[in-house]
């Protein structure tokens, strides 16, 4: 592991800082020379992209410099209706709650909603890190019109497959229910070497809501004066005399193997002992091209 970290934040260095300060910069020069006509939703996405970018987002969905907490900020929902012995099924990216509830009038009708019978809901999900895992949840309950039930997962799932056995009240009739999955928040690490810039990027999207051009402008050239060092540190040119403008397939591959490892030493011992022999592997390998 002593190694494994260094070589992670060696690569996870690739991060093209020069192009957030030109977007920077273009905020800044399109913020003074609008007046009514400023193009609010296109500076959105510009400074919410570099806001992603500066998080060092993986393929994955996960980032470098900002994890997820339980707050919501979005729902996958899914309305349906148990007329018999159903296993209902929802998917979502990055949840850590299973909503389900059933409402007060059945769908497209103006009728009372029929109560339905939970009788236990299957988790699948894949945790920020490590291995698939299963959650089994016995709920063994009648769900009234105008009530809820609520599940948290054992961990924020970077995907899950939710699955509810339900039935309804074969003397009153069919039941209408709404699954929802809550998404996590994006939190941003506080030691992140790009957390001020971040912190000014934010403060941007809030000038655009309320018109601020004053603040946008200040805003935008913090975010320069902060990553401008940065981008002084860097070498300029390659051996070969070319700006570097993308990561070697050498280090894709690296990244990739690297990330495969670090998953395996966050499961099952058999998982941690053959993340260590791939971790060694490795590290003789590089030895070796040294």
């Amino acid at each position: 592991m002593m190694i494994l970290i260094p070589l992670l934040a060696a690569l996870a260095a690739e991060i093209p800082v020069a192009r957030v300060i030109d977007d920077a910069k273009a905020v800044d020069r399109v913020a003074s020379a609008s007046k009514r006509d400023m193009p609010h939703d296109l500076l959105r996405r510009i400074v919410n992209d570099d806001i992603e970018t500066l998080r060092g987002r993986r393929s994955d969905g996960t980032y470098e410099y900002a994890g997820f907490e339980r707050f919501e900020s979005g729902r996958v929902t899914n309305s349906v209706s148990v007329q018999r012995d159903e296993k209902l099924e929802i998917r979502g990216p990055f949840v850590y709650r299973l909503l389900i509830e059933s409402p007060s009038r059945r769908m497209m009708l103006f009728s009372k909603n029929r109560r339905v019978y939970l009788d236990h809901v299957e988790i699948e999900y894949v945790p920020e890190r490590g291995p698939q895992k299963t959650q089994d949840v016995k709920l063994d309950a009648w769900l009234e019109p105008g009530q809820n039930k609520s599940i948290d997962f054992e961990a924020i799932a970077r995907q899950a497959t939710v699955r509810v056995f339900a039935h309804p009240d074969k003397d009153a009739g069919y039941g209408n229910l709404t699954l929802s999955l809550m998404q996590a928040r994006v939190f941003d690490h506080p030691d992140s070497p790009y957390a001020d810039a971040v912190a000014s990027e934010k403060a941007i999207l809030r000038g655009l809501d309320h018109d601020e051009v004053p603040s946008i402008r200040a805003m935008a050239q913090r975010v320069v004066n902060d990553l401008q060092p940065s981008v002084a540190a860097t070498p300029a040119r390659t051996a070969a005399g070319e700006t570097p403008t993308a990561t070697s397939k050498s280090d894709t591959e690296l990244y990739t193997e690297l990330q495969a490892i670090e998953d395996l030493l966050t499961g099952t011992e058999a998982e941690r002992r053959q993340g260590l022999d791939r971790l060694h592997q490795l590290v003789r390998k590089l030895r070796s091209q040294q």
